[in-house]
């Protein structure tokens, strides 16, 4: 005789059905497609320049004003310009380009509040994982320009500086930072410091950088760049 339930506590319940949309091969394969999408994405990039920088820099700022300068006159220059997506000097670039009738491009991040997109995106696109977003945003150009920024923009230099010494890029791929008075303290250190007083860098790695101090010299850098088109991802 089966025994009888005297209560929904003497019952037992299903399984509760797991979300398979957390699971570790969920995830392999939502990489993957990210990553399709991605050089997807960035394979039709001929002409352009990346511009990094702070996200909390507001219009009132010399560096979104440079920002902006900047992404105008590589508009002008017939460059499609290539930015993160997001508010602050990500914004000022792509609204220099924007205003000047340019290509105007954004990378973008999705957080739980929603994508942080700036209004002057021609084109964009939007990733989940941000390894996946900086692999893009490392591959978009052949040359990138740095505005002052806190540490995703260091974060950015640093990485492309190491792609470029460990031949993962090439190296005539071109990294401009733009703004003395914010990188020139830290230039000085790592001359000082890394290639000089504990030679954990060789000094040749200093030429992979260039510091400049306005729009107009970065653009005639990005001109005179003797590689104007875009990292084939295949190699």
């Amino acid at each position: 005789m089966r025994k009888q339930i005297s209560s929904l506590a003497d019952a037992e319940l299903p399984p509760e059905k797991e979300d398979f949309r957390k699971t570790f091969q969920w995830r392999i394969f939502r990489i993957m497609a990210e990553f399709v999408e991605g050089f997807n994405f960035v394979a039709d990039f001929k002409k352009s320049v990346t511009v990094f920088g702070s996200t909390v820099l507001k219009e009132n700022s010399p560096h979104y004003q440079k920002a902006r300068q900047f992404g105008e006159l590589m508009a002008k220059e017939g460059y499609m310009v290539v930015t993160g997506g997001g508010p602050g000097i990500m914004e000022a670039a792509n609204r220099g380009a924007y205003e000047a009738g340019g290509e105007s491009v954004g990378i973008n991040i999705r957080l739980v509040e929603g994508e942080r997109a700036n209004p002057y995106l021609k084109k964009s696109i939007g990733f989940y994982y941000f390894f996946v977003r900086k692999v893009m945003l490392s591959f978009a150009s052949s040359g990138y320009v740095f505005f002052p920024g806190g540490f995703g923009t260091l974060d950015e230099f640093f990485e492309i500086v190491t792609l470029i010494q460990t031949k993962r890029l090439p190296n005539n791929v071109l990294v401009v930072a733009v703004g003395k008075d914010y990188w020139q303290p830290l230039f000085d250190w790592i001359r000082s410091g890394l290639a000089g007083t504990h030679k954990t860098i060789n000094a040749k790695a200093l030429d992979i950088f260039k510091l400049v101090d306005t729009p107009e010299e970065a653009v005639v850098l990005v001109k005179n760049n003797s590689n104007n088109k875009t990292f084939d991802i295949s190699e």
